[in-house]
């Protein structure tokens, strides 16, 4: 058998200047490729295999459906997956978000979500209400709209000229604030939320549509988590200058910090969600944005329809997946087995920070981000070109664990992070085998 690498096989693969194990099962908590060797998932792959490898019961239904009926113009038709997805979501989240867009990936839905947000206000009579704010560092995918939305400098260098302009504000990220977080950061404009308020008086409410946030830190600030009252005054400043709050759950949402969606835990709601990943546990590619009465009313009195036509969406077979894992996730109560279980990990992850260039490990529920650092005291990271981070996961893919690295947080450039999410699944003895083979990672790294 050929090298699975470019170009001895007819894949066009996502990397080019390497050589790809292939894998030919799932078990829970692991993969086995066609060589008999066995990494723990501890990534979830990108996030998305919370539920583990192997519900047949999952397959059962995208079968069942894909015999009944394989595809529906979502323009034309509805289907009974996609009504019952959408009511068992119904039951999960508040009360307001109940109106629920199917789509197939998370960059399809933050576009979605941003396109909803400009054309609300187009059609509420108040066409001026076109920019957008989001934070930096931020990432929330790689459509054009939805890459400019984020603030991950070397996924934009070929595109730049194509981008739209996004005004920015500094992520709640207290390992690299001055403020250093705790007490002190509810006093920091930044930690507050406060910068907020600053930048829609800049650019004037009149002119501002949505503010765009992940509950969370996502893989660009390492799942840096913002004090309690962040959500709350982002909340209370959009309701004062009349912008609407996009919470993009796309990674941190389907129960991965432990709570369906990670903005309960602030008290707030937002006016649109975002979800994906996670939402099918990676079954089928999945999406939807959530959205309120409120938002949608207008349009429905209006034009009619949000323009944003996906061929895919409301796809009936991704839908009976996306049902049957939501409904596999409350049945075995998967989202409070991983709340248990991350408060385990974050104990078992703490030991790391005595390594001398782990700079931080964060994180909620079963979600942590470890960052890398070249000098401990001044936190200053490693130069972009040493590539720490993709050093790290190859060694821990040597050592038969998936992670997921990132770089650049520290200053658009420079910074790496390791990030894990592992299956809600998996078991305290697992967590263990986790942490031995990140520090042999680690060993290995930084020998």
């Amino acid at each position: 058998m050929p090298p699975h690498r470019y170009p001895d096989s007819h894949v066009f693969y996502r990397k080019l200047t390497r050589t790809f194990p292939l894998i030919t099962h799932g078990e829970g908590c692991w993969l086995v490729d066609a060589d008999g060797k066995r990494y723990l998932d501890g990534s979830g792959g990108a996030f998305v295999a919370n539920l583990g490898h192997g519900v047949a019961e999952i397959g059962e239904a995208l079968a069942r459906q894909a015999g009944k009926v394989a595809y529906l113009n979502g323009t034309a038709f509805t289907s009974e997956p996609v009504e019952a997805l959408a009511d068992e979501l119904a039951t999960l989240m508040p009360p307001a978000l109940d109106k629920f867009y199917f789509l197939g990936s998370g960059s399809e839905a933050v576009e979605a979500a941003l396109k909803l947000a400009r054309q609300h206000w187009v059609e509420s009579g108040r066409p001026s209400k076109h920019k957008v704010i989001a934070l930096f560092p931020a990432y929330h995918g790689n459509t054009l709209l939805a890459l400019s939305a984020s603030a991950r400098e070397h996924y934009k260098t070929y595109y730049r000229e194509w981008l739209v302009d996004i005004h920015r504000i500094p992520a709640p990220y207290a390992y690299r604030c001055e403020c250093g977080g705790g007490a002190r950061g509810a006093a920091c404009p930044t930690c507050s939320g406060e910068l907020l308020e600053s930048a829609i008086r800049e650019l004037g409410a009149d002119n501002v549509a949505a503010f765009i946030a992940e509950p969370v830190g996502g893989s660009s600030t390492g799942h840096s988590v913002p004090s309690p009252e962040y959500f709350k005054n982002v909340r209370a400043i959009c309701d004062r200058h009349d912008v609407l709050f996009i919470a993009d759950e796309v990674l941190v949402g389907a129960g991965r910090t432990g709570t369906w969606a990670a903005i309960e835990q602030y008290g707030v709601v937002p006016d649109i969600m975002t979800f994906g990943k996670g939402i099918t546990g990676g079954y089928v590619p999945l999406s939807c944005v959530a959205a309120t009465r409120k938002v949608i009313d207008p349009i429905a009195k209006g034009s009619g329809a949000l323009l944003h036509a996906q061929t895919f969406s409301h796809h009936p077979v991704l839908a009976a997946g996306g049902l049957a894992a939501v409904r596999y996730i409350k049945r075995e109560k998967l989202v409070d087995r991983c709340r248990a279980m991350g408060a385990v990990f974050h104990q078992k992850l703490a030991a790391l920070r005595d390594l001398p260039h782990v700079g931080d490990v964060r994180g909620r529920g079963l979600l942590a981000g470890i960052e890398f650092v070249a000098d401990k005291a001044s936190r200053i990271p490693f130069p972009r070109k040493e590539k720490v981070a993709e050093r790290f996961a190859e060694a821990a893919l040597a050592a038969g664990l998936m992670t997921w690295p990132n770089m650049g947080q520290a200053d658009g450039t420079n910074g790496d992070l390791s990030c894990l999410a592992p299956p809600f699944i998996i078991t305290e003895a697992e967590l263990d085998e986790l942490v031995t083979r990140v520090r042999a990672a680690y060993a290995q790294t930084f020998a």
